[in-house]
C-alpha cells in the first residue's frame, strides 16, 4: 500500500481559477495537510489565491483596509490571513484593485464540504464536488504557455499571472 505522500505524487489536480471566478459560490475547498508547505489551516484555494493570483501590491491595500489586522505579509511579500483574526467582513475583496479574492473564498463553510487532499477517497470526493470541471484530474506538467503553474507537487492552477 502506498503511503499518502507517494500516492499524492502519483495522482495529480489542475484547479482551474479561471473557471472558479465564475461562480458566486463554491461549497467544497481542499485541505492539504502537510507541514512542509501549510502549516496552519489553510484552503487549498485561498493558498492558491494568495501564492499564484495575488498580485502582491507594494501598499497592498487589502491589509491596510482589514479592520481586525488580520492580513499580513510574509517575508516573501505573499499576502496571508491569520483565520483566527479575520471577521469575513469583505473589506479587502472590495479595496483589491484587480478583483484577485473572491466573494466566497473567506465565508465559514461546513466541516463536511473541506477535503483532505492527501487522502485518496478524499481528493475522489473533491474532484466530483468541484462545479462543472474547476478542479480535474491533470496528468501534465506545470505549462507556463498554457497558465498552468504548480503549487505543489500533485496539484497545479490553472491562471493567468500578472507580469511586473
Amino acid at each position: 500500500m502506498q503511503s499518502d505522500k507517494q500516492y499524492q505524487m502519483a495522482k495529480k489536480i489542475l484547479i482551474d481559477m479561471v473557471k472558479l471566478r465564475d461562480y458566486q459560490e463554491c461549497k467544497s475547498d481542499g485541505i492539504l495537510k502537510d507541514p512542509e508547505f501549510n502549516t496552519d489551516f489553510k484552503s487549498i484555494r485561498e493558498l492558491a489565491t494568495f501564492l499564484i493570483t495575488c498580485r502582491k501590491c507594494k501598499e497592498a491595500p487589502c491589509i491596510s483596509v482589514c479592520p481586525s489586522e488580520a492580513l499580513e505579509k510574509s517575508e516573501n511579500e505573499i499576502v496571508i490571513r491569520a483565520i483566527n483574526l479575520c471577521v469575513r467582513c469583505k473589506s479587502c475583496i472590495a479595496i483589491c484593485p484587480f478583483g484577485t479574492l473572491m466573494d466566497d473564498l473567506f465565508e465559514k463553510k461546513d466541516r463536511t464540504n473541506f477535503f483532505d487532499l492527501s487522502d485518496e477517497g478524499e481528493l475522489d470526493r473533491f474532484v466530483e464536488a468541484s462545479p462543472d470541471q474547476t478542479i480535474s484530474f491533470y496528468e501534465g506538467e506545470e505549462d507556463p504557455d498554457h497558465h498552468i503553474y504548480q503549487l505543489t507537487d500533485s496539484i497545479l492552477v490553472k491562471d493567468y499571472l500578472w507580469n511586473q
